[in-house]
């Protein structure tokens, strides 16, 4: 089969690779008819996740046909039409029952290196490098998937494949952030970073009841989406947003604000340098200037929420304004496996059309120049969708 592998940092190449064969009774294969690249996945291609070998197959966002199904799966046939979570969780443990499905004990075959790292292992993800267990992503003709029992999601029939692939992860993550606010009526939110999470965010946001929602970026067409996303925008490098969202909120500053940035944020203050240079020379793992804007930017008493991915160490955190301030922070990989149905929900009762933040649609053979695109920010790219078997 054709698959998207990483070569290096900067590097992704189409290869031909075996497929994939079920090694578990609860494994199934998945003929991957629509899968994406994720802003997430361009911390890879930069080289800033560990544990990224030469040859991995990439993608965490996918859905599409289900082609074999493992002995133990009862409630799959071959022919469905699925989805599935970015997160591989066994249904079964601890944090399953919970619904902590991104926890999950079981489904990290390397946990002991993430333990390593982190004090305890997370749940394994599609296409996320050895430290998450190593599993071949999505960006490929066809898919294992571990879990399949509990990690393939039937697709209805009116739902469409750009519609349900951002069920995999973006508009999940974007709910879930924009629910760790505890929102209620009235509310104020301030989003930093209008890439695909940040614009599912916002509209999250009045789907859960904010009054007003502010949006902070710099990219000229995602401010403008925003904007079609009923929120007021902010461009960070023609305002100072601390005091333009104090001015905007009677001097109190937002109800809640969202860092959908994480680790590679950009910035024009001297603190934005400073972490160019150590994560360059590995002194810190992450650039976290957009963690630092939205602390100091939180009301008193607010909440602070974390999609944006973190991956390691950071440095000159302002946790004095976090104390003093008396915030909740409140963050994590998205526990999609919780988010999928009523999500679907909301899409069938038309509330929302997830598929608005498509920009692109290619073969996947032009992933390695669509990787570029990107994180480049050019041909005004918000959201790549990738297709195998297209032509163009």
């Amino acid at each position: 089969m054709r698959a998207v592998t990483w070569q290096g940092a900067g590097k992704m190449q189409v290869d031909t690779v075996p497929d994939p064969q079920i090694i578990n009774p609860r494994d199934s294969i998945v003929r991957v008819t629509t899968t994406c690249i994720c802003g997430s996945d361009l911390h890879m291609y930069d080289g800033y996740i560990p544990t990224v070998r030469r040859g991995d197959i990439m993608g965490h966002e996918f859905m599409g046909e289900v082609v074999e199904v493992g002995s133990a799966v009862r409630n799959l046939q071959v022919g469905d039409r699925v989805l599935v979570p970015f997160t591989i969780a066994c249904g079964e443990c601890f944090f399953c029952q919970h619904e902590l499905w991104s926890l999950c004990d079981n489904s990290n075959p390397n946990a002991a290196a993430a333990e390593e790292m982190y004090g305890y292992s997370p749940a394994g993800l599609f296409g996320y490098s050895h430290l998450f267990g190593g599993y071949a992503g999505g960006q490929a003709e066809f898919v294992r998937v571990p879990f399949s029992d509990v990690g393939c999601f039937k697709v209805p029939e009116e739902i469409t494949d750009d519609q349900a692939v951002m069920l995999t992860d973006i508009f999940p993550t974007g709910y879930m952030a924009a629910e760790n606010c505890n929102i209620h009526g009235g509310d104020t939110v301030a989003v930093w970073g209008c890439g695909p999470v940040g614009q599912f965010a916002i509209r999250s946001a009045y789907l859960l009841g904010a009054e007003r929602v502010i949006a902070i970026d710099r990219v000229p067409e995602r401010l403008e989406m925003a904007r079609h996303g009923g929120a007021d925008t902010l461009n960070y490098e023609e305002v100072d947003v601390i005091d333009a969202l104090k001015e905007m909120t009677g001097g109190m500053g937002p109800d809640s604000v969202i860092d959908a940035v994480g680790m590679e944020a950009h910035g024009t203050d001297l603190d934005f340098w400073y972490d160019r240079i150590t994560q360059a020379t590995r002194m810190q793992t992450d650039r976290p200037t957009a963690l630092r804007r939205v602390i100091q930017a939180c009301r008193k008493g607010g909440t602070v929420s974390i999609p944006g991915v973190y991956g390691g160490f950071l440095d000159k955190i302002p946790m004095g304004a976090a104390f003093n301030k008396g915030l909740t922070m409140r963050m994590g990989q998205t526990h999609v496996h919780r988010y999928v149905q009523p999500l679907i929900e909301r899409i069938q009762h038309g509330e929302i059309d997830p598929a608005f933040v498509i920009t692109h649609h290619v073969p996947l053979e032009k992933a390695p120049e669509m990787y570029k695109t990107f994180r480049d920010k050019k041909d005004s790219c918000i959201k790549v969708v990738l297709k195998p078997g297209m032509v163009q």
